[in-house]
């Protein structure tokens, strides 16, 4: 591949992650947001800075630990509810 090829090669593949990234941040605020809403939050939502240190960067959501009641919180929310199980 010639080295002009390759920079726009390059190029692309930089303004796709950047993309990625992005959309990774949208949905991390989608979430904290959904979490608030149900009474929840996790401390540590955000993205795992190693996936983002990949070349492209391919990123992933760190939930984080949480306490019991917590976990409590989450587990009922994801639940379905008694009622709209007929």
């Amino acid at each position: 591949m010639d080295s002009e090829r390759h920079t726009l090669v390059k190029e692309d593949i930089t303004k796709a992650s950047t993309g990625t990234v992005g959309a990774a941040q949208e949905a991390v605020a989608e979430l904290r947001e959904a979490l608030a809403s149900a009474g929840i939050t996790l401390p540590s939502l955000g993205l795992d800075v190693v996936t983002l240190a990949a070349d492209p960067p391919r990123p992933l959501v760190e939930l984080g630990c949480c306490t019991v009641e917590t976990a409590r919180l989450l587990a009922a929310a994801v639940l379905p509810r008694e009622e709209s199980r007929s």
